[in-house]
């Protein structure tokens, strides 16, 4: 049995949750379920705790037990959500593993793409690469980055990509549940877009809504990732007269979405577990962590970009909408690439493994 340190967002956002539900999943399958997983939040911001991150309390104490450390994945790098101390990171003994992290730009009232005032600072990245063993990158952008400042990083993907190996894990929705049609949402507040952007998205939505009832779709929910979105759900209650689902339990929400008839999300963390159970999917994007790993994913063609689309952004959703979305049909093209990327990212895995099996052996690590 090897125990195995995660240091992980886990915050609001249920999106952070199924992330990590494939990842451990993909772990359970690379060590034959003989691995036990211990979570710890990457940062305090969110929660009350004094054990966090990489901080030299959580180092003396994964030291004491843990056989592994994962810092992943998430979007622990974009805007700094993890705490490090510099001087016990030198001190950690197991190996590490960065995996699945993003760090990427937002786009400026201008349209430009840039860096968020909270990005994580490159000397503390340097740190992370200098101590990891290995280092996977969730996307292009990031993994750019990060190969300029420590050449061992490589790209390694997003797990939820492998959602559809997982589903005998999921629960059957109660025996009377429609999913019906669902609308990812993320409150425009909350979206690092300008305001001239945010400003629209609330008619979008309405649109959207008219859109799917004029094609035929009887049941619509909006669908939130995030406590902190359920006030401006509410909305669409008395606008539209549609209701807002949100569960924190990442089974019932990843049951929802794959039993979905139809998600039109404007989070990446609906859009793909909804790819990976072949439901049709709207896909809307908004900054370069999404755009790159679509552009990784060989789905340039699958997503409509808020920002640089501008006035025909409208009509090209409903556009899509009346289309029915990206189906299973519409991926077959890409099923051969996610099979690679899936075989690359088992291959990493077992090669943690190895340096596991190497520590707990020895009290070395080789790779």
């Amino acid at each position: 049995m090897y125990t195995i340190a995660n240091i992980r967002p886990i915050g609001h956002n249920v999106g952070n949750q199924a992330i990590n539900f494939a990842l451990r999943h993909m772990l359970y399958e690379t060590f034959g379920r003989l691995v036990s997983i211990i979570d710890y939040p990457a940062t305090n911001k969110h929660e009350s705790t004094a054990k966090s991150g990489l901080t030299s309390s959580t180092i003396h104490e994964i030291n004491r037990y843990a056989d592994g450390v994962i810092v992943g994945g998430g979007n622990l790098f974009e805007n700094d959500e993890i705490d490090v101390d510099a001087r016990a990171l030198k001190a950690l003994q197991p190996p590490l593993m960065l995996f699945s992290n993003s760090r990427g730009r937002i786009f400026d009232r201008r349209g430009n793409l840039s860096d968020r005032s909270d990005v994580i600072p490159d000397s503390k990245l340097s740190n992370l690469l200098d101590r990891s063993d290995l280092s996977l990158s969730r996307d292009s952008a990031t993994h750019e980055h990060l190969h300029n400042i420590n050449s061992k990083d490589q790209l390694g993907w997003c797990p939820t990509i492998n959602l559809s190996r997982y589903t005998e894990s999921l629960p059957e929705l109660p025996e009377n549940e429609d999913a019906g049609a669902l609308i990812s949402i993320r409150t425009p507040s909350l979206m690092n877009v300008p305001y001239r952007f945010q400003s629209d998205i609330q008619k979008q939505i309405e649109m959207v809504i008219d859109r799917l009832r004029e094609v035929g779709h009887k049941r619509i929910r909006i669908l939130c990732n995030d406590s902190r979105d359920l006030d401006f759900a509410t909305a669409f209650r008395y606008t539209k007269q549609v209701d807002s689902v949100y569960t924190s339990d990442v089974y019932q929400y990843l049951a929802l979405l794959r039993k979905a008839d139809i998600v039109v999300s404007y989070r990446l963390h609906a859009t793909l577990p909804a790819m990976s159970y072949g439901v049709p999917t709207v896909n809307i994007v908004y900054d370069e962590r999404a755009l790159s790993l679509f552009n990784d994913l060989g789905l340039k063609s699958c997503y409509l970009n808020m920002v640089e689309q501008g006035d025909d952004f409208m009509d090209q959703l409903l556009a899509e909408v009346d289309r029915g979305g990206v189906s299973s049909s519409d991926l077959a093209g890409v099923t051969k690439q996610w099979g690679n990327i899936t075989n690359t990212q088992f291959e990493q895995l077992s090669r943690f493994k190895s340096m596991m099996e190497a520590y707990v052996n020895t009290g070395r690590v080789s790779g």
